[in-house]
């Protein structure tokens, strides 16, 4: 695989970075740039829904805020939910190593929860679109 890019700095000066990397005959990859150069990274290809149900300090923390924030920054679409039981529950749909940090991100919980039991499952997925706290 060939990654090339091309950019202009100025009217006279145009800047060409180029680059190679391999990731697999068919592999879908994420490119990233920056002023240092081009990220070349594997992307999984088959999104993953997951729900978690995080038990313990989980209401009145930002609970539910923070992993809204989260979700939105690693691109994961789904829902996250006040409990009436003191529970918090969620439902991430993504790619799944952005799913995987978001349900880590719930079993740390954010600076002032306490994350007893984070209860986990695989579901089919839907197809959601953006990220909401119900």
């Amino acid at each position: 695989m060939r990654v090339s890019t091309s950019a202009t700095a100025g009217a006279a000066s145009p800047v060409r970075v180029s680059t190679s990397a391999t990731a697999g005959a068919d592999s879908p990859v994420r490119v990233s740039t920056s002023a240092m150069g081009i990220t070349v990274s594997p992307v999984s290809e088959d999104p993953v829904r997951r729900r978690v149900r995080a038990h313990g300090r989980v209401q009145g923390v930002f609970f539910r805020d923070s992993v809204r924030r989260d979700a939105a920054s690693r691109g994961v679409a789904g829902w996250v939910r006040n409990c009436p039981d003191g529970t918090v529950e969620a439902v991430f749909e993504g790619p799944r190593d952005a799913v995987a940090a978001l349900v880590e991100a719930c079993r740390a919980g954010p600076g002032h929860a306490a994350v007893s039991q984070l209860d986990e499952a695989d579901e089919p997925m839907e197809g959601l679109a953006g990220f909401e706290v119900r």
